[in-house]
């Protein structure tokens, strides 16, 4: 058994009888060093080693036989050390003793209502998360940042005005608050209350002009149909084959923070379009794979639903495409030409599943007047791989 204690920046003397008697039965003591200085006592001391995920497991065979506690920031269930380690050792080997984590002291200095607040982590990670949470009246904490690149981004996407406090070191004696982005100690949090009008929702159908695409983008109105029969899922993988802007890609992640996305795309440029593309979307954690279907898909994760863009009538692509998803899986496929309109036809007898024609019109000056403006009509097949 692993027990796993929150510390404050109050150190040891912020810390429950509880946490106490965990960290005095101990033998072996991890984490880091700002940590380890906080404690007093005879223990064996391990900082964490960097890169510290593939030494963990090696570092716990090592003191299987000792008592060994470890320490982490705060509640360790929450952006923490807790988490890695339920999934390394299992639940029933972990013990948790949490301490108020900076997101409950954020909110209690602050006014805020725990539960009406986004929290973005940003420790490792792009600061292009935000861009998801960013609503005009929201409230958000940010975890790991940057400020001034925070700033930036805010600036950057009409938020300018936002209001920006600065948390630092909470709990602990040297505790501060203010809103001076310039003079940040690196132990802190930032509370955004976001003042701006700028609307990007996280429903799909976002304007093509929020993309840098070349032309080769499924349109808003088809992209909000097509993404409603792929059904996003949480933890759930999508394959976007053809990928183009990778629109779908994106769209699909936006739904959630666990929603999974492959942009298969064989041209180079585009393929590094979709990866700005994701980013100033917020979503940098779509994966690019630069080949073409099917050879690019050998070896990817099975997918939970699949949408095949472009290349449908490259011989092997749906072949490939269905027998790789997942039971209860999604196909959808998006036909414009007469030539990948025939695959459809062929392949719908044999698969079932529903197929659609959209056909969209745009209001475009006409003269001194407006008039409708046709767009090529899109065939949408859309199937379900039964369950085996």
């Amino acid at each position: 058994m692993i027990a796993v204690v929150g510390i404050g920046v109050d150190g040891w003397e912020g810390l429950s009888p509880a946490a106490r008697d965990e960290i005095e039965a101990a033998q072996v003591l991890m984490g880091d060093a700002r940590q380890l200085e906080m404690v007093p006592g005879d223990f064996e001391r391990v900082t964490w080693p960097s890169p510290m995920l593939p030494a963990l497991p090696g570092l716990f065979e090592a003191h299987r036989h000792r008592t060994v506690c470890v320490l982490a920031s705060g509640d360790p269930l929450h952006h923490g050390i807790g988490s890695t380690l339920i999934r390394l050792l299992g639940a029933d080997r972990v013990r948790i003793v949490p301490h108020p984590s900076s997101v409950s002291l954020a909110c209690a200095r602050l006014g805020w209502a725990v539960d009406d607040v986004e929290v973005v982590s940003t420790v490792g990670k792009p600061v292009e998360l935000l861009h998801p949470v960013l609503h005009p009246g929201r409230r958000v904490l940010v975890l790991g940042s940057t400020p001034s690149a925070v700033a930036d981004l805010l600036a950057a996407r009409g938020y300018g005005d936002s209001v920006v406090t600065v948390l630092e070191r909470l709990g602990g004696p040297r505790e501060r608050v203010h809103h001076d982005l310039s003079s940040v100690d690196s132990l802190h949090v930032l509370a955004i209350e976001v003042v701006g009008t700028a609307v990007q929702p996280r429903v799909p159908g976002l304007p093509e002009s929020a993309y840098e695409h070349d032309g080769q983008i499924t349109k808003r109105e088809v992209r909000a149909v097509t993404l409603a029969q792929l059904a996003p899922v949480p933890g759930q993988l999508l394959w976007d084959v053809g990928a183009g802007a990778g629109s779908i890609a994106v769209e699909w992640a936006r739904v959630h923070p666990a929603c999974r996305a492959i942009g298969i795309e064989h041209h180079p440029e585009r393929a590094e379009r979709i990866g700005r593309n994701a980013r100033n979307l917020g979503v940098p954690g779509v994966r690019v794979v630069v080949g073409k279907a099917p050879e690019a898909l050998v070896g990817l994760e099975r997918p939970s639903a699949v949408f095949i863009g472009g290349g449908l009538t490259v011989p092997g692509v749906v072949e490939a495409c269905w027998e790789a998803l997942l039971p209860g899986g999604r196909l959808v496929v998006n036909a414009v030409t007469m030539e990948s309109e025939a695959v459809v036809a062929a392949w719908h007898p044999r698969l079932g599943g529903d197929l659609t024609r959209i056909a969209i019109n745009r209001g475009s000056p006409v003269g001194g007047f407006t008039g409708w403006r046709p767009h090529m009509p899109v065939t949408t097949w859309a199937v379900t791989k039964e369950t085996e």
